[in-house]
């Protein structure tokens, strides 16, 4: 694993600013991106996975092209399977850099949900080169991330770069969930991907846990009577 290396962001500058009320234009998706095109490359990190009760958490990091755009790209939770899936696949062939990092089960339990996010997250960017970037992640500021970075509220909904990592996150860990479901049949992980479905606590009742399932969570808890 390279070692860390800060970003060299411009001190004061981040964020995402409001469209002008009084603009009647739509809002540019890109608004974020442009303001660093020529200095350094932005770099959009997600994670998806810090609810369901089995499987890891898995963070994304991606740098698009200065002006490349992604028709269709938003939030992963508001995309259709469907669209996810073909909106992966694009941004894999237009992405510069597509970077992934993940937490185990294991590492989920021996530490907290928190901690095993931050270290998928810190994984991904690991693996980027880029040596001057401008990192900005979804949500409020990561501690112990390693690295500067912007934070935006709602960044999966507003920074383009940062919905491409939603989706690419979320393709990942939907797939391997999947993969699971195969050796692991009577969960629903091939729908639920994890998350604490009625189907899925159901079977935890009858079946007891998979190596995959996050004993430390309250949901298997309870179904075993460990709580």
């Amino acid at each position: 694993m390279p070692p860390e290396k800060p970003s060299l962001r411009d001190s004061g500058v981040g964020g995402s600013s409001d469209p002008d009320p009084e603009d009647s234009r739509p809002p540019d998706p890109l608004a974020y991106e442009r303001r660093f095109w020529g200095r350094c490359v932005v770099v959009g990190v997600d994670e998806v996975g810090r609810g369901p009760l089995a499987g890891p958490v898995v963070a994304a990091a991606v740098v698009l092209p200065p002006r490349t755009l992604v028709e269709g790209a938003a939030d992963s939770k508001t995309l259709s399977p469907g669209d996810r899936e073909r909106l992966a696949r694009e941004i894999g062939r237009a992405a510069r850099t597509v970077s992934l990092g993940a937490s185990s089960v294991r590492e989920i339990d021996r530490t907290d949900i928190l901690k095993a996010t931050t270290l998928a997250m810190r994984r991904a960017l690991n693996r980027l080169e880029a040596p001057r970037v401008q990192i900005v992640v979804d949500g409020r500021p990561v501690r112990k991330l390693g690295w500067e970075h912007d934070a935006v509220v709602g960044g999966d909904d507003r920074i383009h770069s940062i919905a491409c990592a939603s989706i690419v996150a979320k393709v990942c860990r939907d797939r391997l969930m999947r993969k699971l479901a195969a050796r692991h049949p009577g969960y629903g992980w091939e729908t639920n991907v994890g998350y604490a479905t009625a189907e899925h606590l159901d079977a935890l009742r009858r079946l007891g846990p998979t190596p995959h399932h996050r004993l430390t969570f309250g949901g298997v808890q309870y179904e075993l009577e460990l709580g």
